[in-house]
């Protein structure tokens, strides 16, 4: 019996026929020892995502129709998925399946938050803490920020996520003035500040190639020294007041930066 994931063709034969999904990713060899299934099933995914027969935004069928036509256990399957999710190949969406990831383009003409790019994609973001504090400002943040030495800030550090898939870590400081306390940022920081009338209107942004160091590496599921962006940005509000500088590293197989140019009149 085909399974109900099937494209229409037409072979050399003049006849209509229906390809299967393994028909069309290729088939597994369960007699191959060096290589788990689970691991065959990745690669498999892996290079139909690279050669463009699987295209950003696919569904892929649901486990357990993988399960029945590959002839492997829904564990192996969901071991397959699972790693493909951590390399951001594929990007799992609540209550919808698994999808194949799309890189997501980050425009430099608009100062928009981390949300409300995801949200305007149609994709669902979320934000786990790795810390929030209060302290005084640093020499170089009382430079960067032009606040007075024992000006009081907070901190905060975080992993920015889309339909599950890690895609960034940001670490932010924030004039303490703009905000009521370390705990009034929810979903997004430009919401809390929004609130308080300090959301800033403009923006000094720097690009620049990073390997990832351990740190953001392990945070963000790929290998050591594997190439990310830096964006490293300081907000200003109305008056001219820098309230935020923040950094944040960007996984380079999961983004692109996007400037629009226009010729000098």
């Amino acid at each position: 019996m085909l399974s109900r994931w099937t494209l229409g063709a037409v072979d050399l034969r003049g006849e209509g026929w229906a390809m299967t999904f393994s028909e069309r990713i290729g088939r597994l060899d369960a007699a191959d020892g060096h290589a788990p299934l689970y691991r065959q099933l990745q690669r498999a995914l892996r290079q139909a995502i690279q050669q463009k027969m699987l295209a950003p935004d696919d569904a892929l069928p649901a486990e357990r129709d993988l399960a029945d036509e590959f002839k492997i256990s829904r564990i192996t399957v969901r071991k397959a998925l699972d790693g493909l999710v951590s390399e951001g190949l594929l990007t799992r969406r609540q209550g919808a399946g698994t999808f194949v990831a799309a890189r997501v383009e980050k425009s430099f003409s608009k100062l928009t938050s981390f949300t409300e790019d995801m949200i305007s994609r149609g994709r669902v973001p979320r934000s786990e803490w790795i810390s929030r504090s209060e302290g005084q400002v640093t020499p170089e943040e009382s430079l960067t920020l032009g606040l007075s030495p024992g000006t009081p800030v907070y901190r905060f550090a975080r992993i920015r996520f889309a339909d599950g898939a890690p895609m960034a870590v940001e670490y932010t400081t924030i004039a303490a003035f703009a905000l009521p306390s370390v705990d009034a940022v929810g979903v997004s920081l430009y919401e809390a500040l929004e609130a308080t009338g300090h959301r800033p209107v403009r923006a000094l942004q720097r690009l620049r190639a990073v390997l990832f160091a351990a740190e953001q590496a392990d945070l963000l599921g790929v290998p050591a020294k594997d190439a990310g962006l830096l964006i490293e940005r300081r907000g200003f509000l109305k008056d001219g007041r820098a309230v935020e500088v923040t950094q944040s590293y960007y996984r380079g197989d999961a983004y692109d930066f996007v400037a629009e140019l226009n010729a000098l009149s």
